[in-house]
């Protein structure tokens, strides 16, 4: 027998399924700071680790969560990019695989944000500007420029983010990395 192949003894079986549970834990709290909720990120640390396609019944009974919960979860998961349903011919269930490519899974992550977080900030921090722009107090100039500060700052990280979503890892990595060292 190959190593691949050789049966999997109940220790180290063991020793995959904590190692596996602790991954969907942890992705789930680290969620949060994508903006998602926990359920959310567990399903799609779940999906991403699992190398088959899984049913709505499967991410039910692994995670422990209503059919209600899980079915939410997946159609916003499908809605961010970071899952898509798989039909299989002859079957009625419709089965939920993640994207695994680690650098497109983090584009979409960078898009999803922009699109709900960064735009809609810089739309507040611009119409902010616009309600001061006639006013003349020194609170009011203070207020405008710090919230211009802000806005430019956004903006211009929105356009990083952007070029970054943009390009290939395989351009953008090495060009990052000579920065960080």
């Amino acid at each position: 027998m190959d190593k691949q192949s050789k049966p999997t003894s109940a220790a180290e079986a063991a020793q995959l399924a904590a190692a596996r549970d602790e991954f969907v834990t942890q992705w789930g709290a680290i969620g949060n700071s994508w903006g998602i909720n926990r359920t959310m990120a567990q399903i799609h640390a779940l999906l991403i680790i699992t190398p088959r396609a899984l049913t709505t019944d499967e991410v039910m009974e692994d995670l422990k969560i209503s059919r209600g919960n899980a079915h939410t979860n997946l159609r916003e998961l499908v809605g961010w990019g970071l899952v898509r349903s798989v039909v299989r011919k002859g079957e009625r269930k419709e089965y939920f695989e993640a994207e695994k490519e680690v650098w497109k899974m983090f584009c979409i992550i960078v898009r999803e944000r922009k699109r709900r977080e960064i735009r809609p900030a810089i739309n507040v921090l611009k119409d902010c500007i616009e309600r001061v722009d006639d006013l003349k107090s020194p609170e009011a100039r203070s207020f405008a420029a710090q919230t211009k500060a802000l806005s430019d700052f956004m903006e211009m990280a929105d356009g990083v983010l952007s070029k970054v979503v943009r390009s290939e890892q395989s351009t953008i990595v090495p060009w990052a990395l000579k920065f960080l060292k």
